[in-house]
């Protein structure tokens, strides 16, 4: 029997899939133009997307993802032949401002397999920068996942 799938595609803002036995398959347009399709089975934990109050405006990471990714190194082609590690550094430094980085970061070992809109990351633990905490027990740790928001297509 094949596993249940969310399809992503029509969602705004960050998230996280936690690789994780749920049964359940994530998956998101990414790739830019590309228009890859991967999925992943786990857990989707969206974070960092908000609202402002005065005039409504998105406030989520996905806004300086999607900069980078449209922006002129990569022209919203998508990044498909993979990530280099100034990718790297650019999306751990916009976790880091997310106040996620003690959480999740990106994992290097798999930067030929990432893409626009589908980073493969490394879940360090439970979120202790939130006290309601973003995710927890799905340890053990550390665990893979992948990053995603709106691909740029």
């Amino acid at each position: 029997m094949k596993s249940p799938c969310v399809s992503l595609y029509e969602s705004v803002g960050t998230g996280v899939i936690i690789e994780h036995p749920t049964g359940v398959t994530y998956s998101n347009q990414a790739g830019g133009t590309s228009c890859l399709h991967p999925s992943i089975e786990g857990a989707f934990v969206p974070f960092g997307n908000d609202v402002r109050e005065e005039d409504s405006g998105f406030l989520s990471p996905e806004n300086d993802l999607s900069d980078y990714f449209e922006g002129p190194k990569y022209e919203g082609t998508g990044a498909n032949s993979g990530l280099d590690e100034d990718d790297a550094d650019f999306i751990d430094g916009i976790l880091e401002n997310a106040l996620v980085s003690q959480w999740i970061r990106v994992d290097r070992s798999r930067l030929k397999e990432s893409c626009e809109a589908w980073v493969f990351i490394t879940v360090l633990g439970d979120d202790r920068n939130d006290h309601a905490g973003i995710s927890t027990g799905f340890g053990p740790y550390p665990k893979s996942g992948v990053l995603t928001w709106r691909n740029s297509d």
